[in-house]
């Protein structure tokens, strides 16, 4: 009999309160998604590069603020570049951009600062707005308000204007709420 044995950890990195709190269904499944890919990948840490993969892969809202279908292909092309290799120079190593304070609890084990800080942002917009749950598109934001995290990295080196991709999912958050 011949055992199989897996290179890549088999536990799950620890929860957040976020999972399931203070996020939509669609969102859970993107912290969910982003979980599994950092286990997969080998990091210690879920960072906004993955936010941003599972982001793009499973929220049809946040897939059409992107530019058209090339400039979608660009991103999704490099974040597999990022999982299979690229992103090897990251590995082992803690995301915190410094560009956002970030809350720093026994619960945040397994985020990164910056993803963690991102997180937070996106919970706190919806609030702002009346919703008591964050969607793509609030994480969305509150990934590319943080110039210098790994999601924004990603999406530049995918050629990716981040401004403009910013205020197209502000138009298009506009867009879907109800006229008060």
């Amino acid at each position: 009999m011949h055992i199989r044995t897996s290179a890549i950890p088999e536990q799950a990195l620890p929860n957040h309160p976020w999972a399931g709190a203070g996020l939509s269904s669609a969102l859970t499944v993107v912290v969910t998604g982003a979980r599994r890919r950092a286990v997969r990948d080998g990091d210690r840490h879920v960072d906004t590069a993955h936010l941003l993969h599972s982001l793009v892969e499973s929220d049809p809202a946040v897939r059409e603020v992107f530019d058209g279908g090339p400039q979608l292909a660009r991103v999704l092309g490099y974040l597999v570049q990022r999982s299979i290799g690229y992103g090897l120079r990251w590995q082992g190593t803690q995301e915190d951009s410094g560009g956002f304070p970030a809350v720093r609890e026994p619960a945040g084990e397994g985020w990164s600062p910056s993803a963690s800080a991102a997180m937070d942002r996106a919970a706190r917009t919806a609030l702002r707005r009346g919703e008591p749950y964050a969607d793509g598109l609030d994480l969305l934001a509150a990934l590319v308000a943080d110039p210098r995290c790994r999601a924004v990295e990603v999406l530049d080196r995918a050629g990716v204007a981040v401004e403009p991709l910013s205020v197209r999912a502000a138009d298009l958050q506009a867009a879907r709420e109800p006229q008060r």
